[in-house]
């Protein structure tokens, strides 16, 4: 398909989600940079410059080094508890509100999207404010401060992010809910994602097989852009509140 500039607003791609039913929206790591916060693979800073993430976000890490991967999500909470919801951030809660059937599926572990006022969404990937016990799963809201990894009330055992590492699943339910989206609904947004990761990666292509109509948001050209429907380039932050405004049309 052609890929589309904001010179000329896909009023087609606008009609579709204007008229949609069931909208769904799939976002990534690429709508959060504009908040400042930097892509998982991108160069760590400071005394982490040293670390390479793909090492640290594995339960290998964790059990060999907890109080290492601890203290790595602990600076990654900081970074991102001072970052602020953008204007594409915002832009997708607007559409929750304003579209009878929604759900947001983020790859992103930041919950800029709640901040936003998103309430129907699924993490894929789990969520870095929230902690859970490593070994029952169990979330945790409260532990007893230490210098060390603090540990599980109930079993002792470390306590970890509530995120899913490299080598792990996904949560069954979020996954089994996010592909009920992609086969039902009307149209799929896809914002700021390479969709290069899997099973995320092969939501569109299950969205275009039922029938729905794929747009594409995004600065970078993708392996999803040649086969989506409408491919908008650009910044979400941008590209978002001018697609919000193309529906007013």
């Amino acid at each position: 398909m052609p890929e589309l500039t904001l010179n000329t607003i896909p009023i087609k791609a606008a009609q579709a989600i204007r008229q949609a039913g069931f909208l769904a929206v799939l976002t990534g790591a690429g709508i959060s940079v504009e908040s400042g916060i930097p892509t998982f693979r991108d160069a760590q800073t400071g005394l982490w410059a040293k670390f390479d993430p793909r090492e640290l976000a594995t339960p290998a890490a964790f059990a060999r080094n907890p109080k290492l991967v601890w203290d790595w999500y602990a600076w990654r909470r900081e970074l991102v508890n001072r970052a602020k919801p953008n204007a594409g951030h915002r832009a997708i809660a607007e559409l929750e509100r304003r579209t009878p059937r929604f759900l947001l599926i983020t790859q992103n572990v930041d919950g800029l999207h709640r901040r936003a006022g998103n309430r129907k969404l699924v993490e894929l990937h789990g969520s870095i404010d929230r902690v859970k016990c490593s070994r029952e799963g169990t979330i945790v809201t409260h532990w007893q401060p230490t210098d060390n990894v603090p540990l599980c009330a109930s079993c002792g055992a470390p306590l970890r992010p509530d995120v899913v590492w490299f080598e792990e699943m996904l949560p069954g339910g979020a996954l089994t809910a996010a592909e009920e989206a992609a086969r039902h609904c009307d149209v799929l947004l896809v914002v700021g994602t390479s969709a290069e990761v899997y099973p995320a990666a092969a939501l569109p292509s299950q969205a275009q097989a039922a029938g729905a109509t794929v747009v594409e948001i995004n600065p970078n050209r993708t392996p999803l852009s040649a086969s989506a429907d409408y491919t908008l380039r650009g910044p979400a932050g941008w590209v978002l509140p001018a697609l919000i405004a193309a529906l007013e049309r």
